[in-house]
């Protein structure tokens, strides 16, 4: 099974450089180019199943990138972005060395008080993949968000820790890994800009 992970496109609070997790805001124009990049590049590969966490953003991206209409999409909240709590809408340059130090480097600084951990993020998410690679797919498309994903290339690429955290994924940044036997194998990295 080929398993095609990307973060959805851009939205406003990308590009405005604020902390985006559970607040459901809608792809921006360049979000819907880069989507539509991504689905030119791959060319003709056909999904046996499109999954999305329920946050708009990832629901639209994944019906140009896996190009299915939305209601095709197998909607999964293991796969949604990490609940920000307070910090949701807030400039990267004002979270307060709290939130910065965490989101910076996890594994020596804890979760600010209504910031979910990483060992939550590590669960949902290698819980969701587990499930998955129990699927029947040759290729399968899971579109979802930036600090999640972080979760899911530690599962697919066998790290003790759980997590990749840097570098960060960028907007419509496709990874493609190869799931055989539960064992796993990177495969190629597919960019939008």
């Amino acid at each position: 099974m080929k398993i095609w992970i990307t973060r959805h496109g851009q939205t406003v609070l990308n590009q405005t450089k604020k902390m985006q997790g559970r607040i459901d805001i809608p792809l921006n124009e360049n979000g819907i180019a880069q989507a539509r990049k991504v689905r030119s590049i791959i060319g003709d590969i056909k999904f046996d199943a499109v999954y999305a966490s329920s946050l708009d953003r990832a629901i639209e991206t994944a019906s140009i990138v896996g190009n299915v209409s939305r209601d095709q999409i197998i909607i999964d909240d293991r796969i949604i972005e990490a609940d920000f709590g307070k910090y949701d809408e807030v400039p990267y340059s004002q979270m307060g060395p709290a939130m910065s130090l965490y989101w910076a480097l996890p594994e020596v600084f804890r979760a600010p008080k209504t910031v979910e951990t990483t060992k939550s993020m590590i669960e949902r998410s290698h819980s969701f993949l587990k499930e998955l690679e129990q699927k029947d797919y040759d290729n399968v498309l899971v579109v979802c968000h930036g600090g999640i994903i972080r979760c899911l290339k530690g599962y697919l690429e066998d790290k003790r820790r759980g997590y990749i955290w840097r570098p960060k994924p960028k907007n419509c940044e496709v990874r493609v890994y190869e799931s055989v036997n539960g064992k796993h194998s990177f495969v190629e990295s597919i960019m939008a800009q």
